[in-house]
């Protein structure tokens, strides 16, 4: 069994022992604690994404410290910080707490980004939160009535962020290295090497896209997304070594995709939008490709069991800012073999992105 696969197998064996003792814990303790310690989470983000922006992790980065020690050196009150760490140490991200000196775990350093600009994304966690307000009324509305919940979803999301230009940047800075993140085990898990040519459609400013193009040194590719996004991935592909290997195509894939690919690359792009526009999207992607090109789609896909998945979280996202929503594998052949592909396999991966791999039927 390869790396990947073991990860794979071990991570769902965790999962299944952590589901079974939770549900045993929470037949333990009455309902409404059970429901306190679920709510609870909001408190943690809060309590991670005030330890990033403190910039406690660089300060821990050479080695363990009092929490005094930390308190002075990044500005804050040391008993305010101790407290903070004494939450987080029972969440795995510092440890120990109290009066002895303090170190971040291997989940504090993914949690709170340390020296890297990762660290943007607790704060997107925490700024789009506001958003979750609108979920009972995004849930009550419907179906039938998208035009109330589009209105809803912009006013509460991208016209925020057009109204906060400071969050937009962090917004965008957090969303390109949570990609950088989850692609890696993308990367391990598929071969790109046999594709002479990948479009990344709706590639943002081409990370994911020279991560492919610097592990496969023989392979070329197209970077297409609307023009005010591609205007900044020239320096970015410039800066990752990939430049003179990646053409950028400005357009909307509602209207049309580059042609010439040997795979095409959809990495959340599917997960936005409403059937209608998505099956756009996908027949617009099926008339630019020829015989024997891949599509490989990028989504969390929901598993079928009630264990817990980013995915489901990642649902109730798309409920509240928009019409989208995740799918499960069957929904993927589904949707994909009424616009004309045949869904070859389904490749799931330790994190929450999995690889829906078709061909034109």
């Amino acid at each position: 069994m390869d790396r990947p696969s073991w990860h794979l197998f071990a991570r769902r064996a965790v999962d299944a022992v952590r589901r079974r003792l939770r549900r045993v814990e929470q037949t333990l303790v009455p309902p409404p604690t059970a429901v306190l310690d679920l709510m609870s989470g909001a408190f943690v983000a809060r309590a991670i994404n005030t330890a990033a922006i403190l910039g406690i992790p660089d300060v821990l980065s050479d080695g363990p410290l009092t929490a005094g020690v930390i308190g002075a050196r990044v500005g804050a009150d040391p008993d305010a910080v101790r407290r903070l760490l004494r939450m987080l140490a029972g969440r795995g991200i510092f440890t120990p707490a109290g009066g002895r000196p303090v170190r971040v775990d291997a989940v504090g350093r993914r949690a709170t980004y340390r020296r890297t600009r990762v660290r943007a994304w607790p704060r997107v966690v925490l700024g789009a939160s506001a958003a979750l307000g609108a979920l009972g009324q995004s849930a009550l509305l419907g179906a039938d009535r998208p035009a109330e919940r589009r209105r809803t979803a912009r006013q509460a999301v991208f016209d925020w962020l057009d109204d906060n230009p400071e969050f937009a940047t962090v917004f965008n800075d957090g969303m390109t290295s949570v990609s950088d993140m989850e692609f890696e085990p993308v990367l391990a898990a598929y071969d790109f090497c046999a594709f002479g040519t990948v479009v990344d459609v709706g590639g943002g400013h081409g990370r994911p896209l020279a991560a492919i193009l610097r592990k496969t040194a023989q392979s070329r590719g197209i970077l297409f997304d609307m023009d005010p996004v591609v205007v900044g991935a020239p320096a970015v592909l410039e800066a990752e070594g990939v430049a003179d290997r990646c053409t950028v195509l400005g357009g909307s894939f509602f209207e049309s995709v580059p042609q010439g690919g040997d795979a095409y690359v959809l990495k959340h792009i599917v997960h936005d939008w409403d059937e209608s526009k998505v099956k756009q999207i996908l027949r617009n992607v099926r008339a630019a490709m020829a015989t024997n090109t891949k599509l490989l789609v990028l989504e969390a896909v929901v598993p079928v069991d009630d264990r817990e998945h980013l995915s489901t979280i990642l649902d109730l996202e798309m409920l509240v800012v928009g019409t989208g929503r995740e799918r499960t594998a069957a929904e993927y052949t589904d949707l994909l073999r009424a616009t004309g592909f045949r869904n070859t396999r389904v490749i799931p991966r330790v994190g929450p992105t999995s690889i829906v791999e078709s061909e034109a039927a």
